[in-house]
């Protein structure tokens, strides 16, 4: 069995995103409801954990507050003040996402989780992590919040690797339905990262994840967006990992696989139009653990991002702990075989022909990886 570290305080939880009703917030004419980032999908994970005794063969690593010098490798000045004025007040750092008047403080713990996540890692205090933190921040740019996101969680542990830790080249994999944005924004004139993101064709946010933006400078080619088509399975998100993903890994070479991990491309998420299911993600996470042990010394760590089904979000984030671990699923998801069975899982022609396109473009990058 793996030694697998776990960042998890019960402070994410308290992170209020307000009393919305889904992304709408109440008035006259809607009715108040739940906002989308709560946290249940997020404790049930952790609860899940607890009660099929997951939790007590993993290596507990205590998460810290992120300092304003932590933040300042992913994010400006202006913005660290924007974010910093809403300190015991509350506020927005865009209209869907919501600090309640304690939000800061746990933004920065959120942060500091992933940090400590990197750093159990590196060090060989675990072979491999997984960060349980919120709120989330791959949608968290350098200057501005969105998407949920207050802070680049991933993105400024990934700068902490590089610049305090002393790595030499990390990558990012980003499989939250969404792409990942922020990271790439962080990132995208820096060589020594390469940021790779499969997320569902045009959905969020809006005008991003185009194929073609590739880096710049001499980060040219370190980019690599992977938008899918809506409807998209497990076929073919293996298939984009075995010509695109891994082929880009082993010939980036990095000492840290960093993965923003959201649930939302799953088949019951409500903010996506993907198919995923416990045995994807596990199978993902494999093939990432297959990567990291032939290019890394299996320095894998994982960041929580989306996912917004309280019932099934719990059985994917099982499912990817306990890969990590190398041990058996304790528990078997109760609808997993129909989600498994439902048709379009399978690599779909049109999928292939998609995503051979990708390839193609992707060869003809400055300074491609894959070319």
């Amino acid at each position: 069995m793996n030694k697998t570290g776990l960042v998890w305080h019960e402070l994410y939880m308290w992170h209020d995103t307000g009393n919305y009703a889904g992304l709408m917030q109440p008035s006259l004419v809607v009715q108040p409801n739940i906002h989308y980032e709560s946290p249940e999908p997020k404790r049930r994970i952790k609860n899940l954990l607890d009660v099929t005794g997951v939790t007590e063969q993993l290596t507990a690593i205590k998460p810290h507050t992120a300092s304003r010098e932590d933040l300042a490798r992913a994010h400006s000045v202006e913005y660290l003040d924007q974010v910093e004025a809403m300190r015991g007040i509350g506020g927005n750092v865009d209209p869907e996402s919501v600090l309640g008047k304690s939000s800061v403080e746990i933004a920065q713990l959120s942060a500091g989780g992933a940090i400590a996540a990197v750093e159990a890692v590196v060090s060989g205090k675990v072979q491999n992590a997984y960060a349980l933190i919120r709120p989330p921040g791959h949608h968290a740019e350098p200057d501005l919040g969105c998407g949920f996101c207050v802070y680049a969680n991933a993105a400024i542990a990934g700068a902490h690797a590089l610049d305090v830790l002393g790595l030499e080249r990390i990558a990012f994999v980003d499989w939250d339905v969404h792409h990942g944005n922020g990271t790439e924004a962080v990132f995208l004139n820096d060589p020594r990262a390469l940021t790779i993101s499969l997320h569902q064709d045009g959905l969020y946010p809006a005008g991003r994840g185009a194929v073609d933006v590739h880096g710049e400078g001499d980060a040219a080619g370190r980019n690599i967006n992977i938008p899918l088509q809506p409807g998209s399975g497990e076929g073919a998100y293996l298939y984009a990992f075995e010509q695109i993903v891994l082929p880009a890994l082993a010939a980036f070479k990095p000492d840290l696989i960093i993965v923003p991990s959201g649930f939302d491309a799953s088949i019951e998420d409500p903010l996506g139009r993907m198919m995923l299911h416990a045995d994807s993600y596990r199978k993902m996470t494999e093939l990432l653990m297959q990567a990291a042990d032939e290019l890394c010394s299996g320095r894998l760590v994982m960041t929580h991002e989306g996912g917004y089904n309280p019932n099934t979000t719990p059985f994917l984030g099982l499912a990817v702990i306990t890969a990590l671990m190398g041990v058996d699923n304790p528990v078997v998801e109760p609808c997993l075989q129909g989600f498994k069975t439902t048709p379009g899982q399978d690599l779909q022609a049109y999928q292939k022909a998609w995503i051979d396109g990708l390839l193609a473009e992707l060869k003809q990058a400055p300074q491609s990886l894959l070319a």
